[in-house]
């Protein structure tokens, strides 16, 4: 395996991540996964363009040069020899140092140099049976805070929502559906949620969304803007369905017609239960099937 470091490629043996980097020490750091097919990275432009504007918000980084990034990751895709794969793309805040020992003046002066690491590895195999049965979910018992501005992002720090996802493996469930302080639909631990209810295809506010609320309250939203959601919502529209992006709660969940979530490696993968509570008639709806037939496509 070839992994793209700090603009080289090397070996997998031969990669070497300084134990002082940001991202080892205190998880500081930003990733994009993204699939590839047929040797083209589905909607590659679109998680470049959510990393260079997550890492300026955030500070990780002034600049990113995102179409050197972008020929770096079909870089790695070549010399995986590799036309479909999953890929991630990892930014951390780099060499740490001793800041303990720096002065104001040297942190001024720094010139901050990210560790960047491109891996592409083959993409998951997930049975067809989970697709056209669906899933079951369980409900996180954590929260997400409305006023942690960096739950909007793709941060390393993905413990609580791997943690929430092991309790929902033991429990016979595939995902994990996280609420926030406020009591609204946020996500799942590895995905975007979309409800239908009445032909009508619902999914909560992320960050960036605040033009298309409908009116809704106006808080800080701990969702990501999926890349998937996005493809979703345009296809959706295309077809003539009517989209809302709004505050949902628990009862909207259990009396949705249909439940599914979205990621770069699932597509759209149908929810028939979410804890006890079945969903619609307990199979994948009429719209889940459309959007993962588009997905394929």
């Amino acid at each position: 395996m070839k992994i793209w470091l700090n603009g080289q490629l090397c070996d997998r043996t031969d990669a070497r991540l300084n134990v002082l980097d940001a991202g080892v020490q205190h998880g500081v750091g930003l990733f994009e996964t993204m699939l590839a097919r047929d040797g083209a990275v589905i909607r590659l432009d679109q998680h470049l363009a959510r990393l260079e504007t997550s890492a300026q918000q955030l500070g990780l980084a002034d600049a990113l040069r995102v179409d050197p990034l972008g020929e770096a990751v079909l870089d790695t895709l070549a010399a995986n020899g590799m036309r479909d794969a999953r890929i991630r793309l990892t930014v951390t805040g780099g060499d740490l140092g001793l800041p303990w020992t720096r002065t104001p003046a040297d942190r001024e002066r720094e010139v901050r140099s990210p560790t960047i690491i491109i891996v592409a590895q083959p993409p998951t195999d997930y049975p067809e049976e989970l697709f056209a049965r669906g899933v079951a979910a369980t409900v996180s018992a954590s929260r997400h805070s409305t006023s942690d501005r960096f739950l909007g992002h793709k941060s390393l720090w993905y413990w609580p929502r791997i943690e929430a996802l092991g309790h929902a493996a033991r429990v016979g469930c595939t995902e994990s559906l996280w609420f926030s302080t406020a009591g609204f639909l946020a996500s799942g631990s590895v995905s975007n949620v979309f409800l239908v209810k009445d032909g009508v295809l619902s999914t909560p506010i992320a960050r960036g969304d605040d033009e298309a609320m409908d009116g809704e309250i106006t808080l800080m939203q701990p969702v990501l803007p999926g890349c998937t959601r996005m493809a979703v919502m345009e296809w959706a529209l295309s077809q003539g369905t009517r989209v809302r992006i709004r505050n949902l709660t628990i009862d909207d969940v259990v009396a949705a017609d249909e439940v599914f979530v979205t990621n770069s490696s699932w597509g759209v993968l149908p929810v028939v239960r979410v804890d006890e509570s079945i969903i619609g008639n307990g199979k994948p709806g009429a719209c889940a099937i459309s959007m993962r037939e588009c997905w394929l496509a």
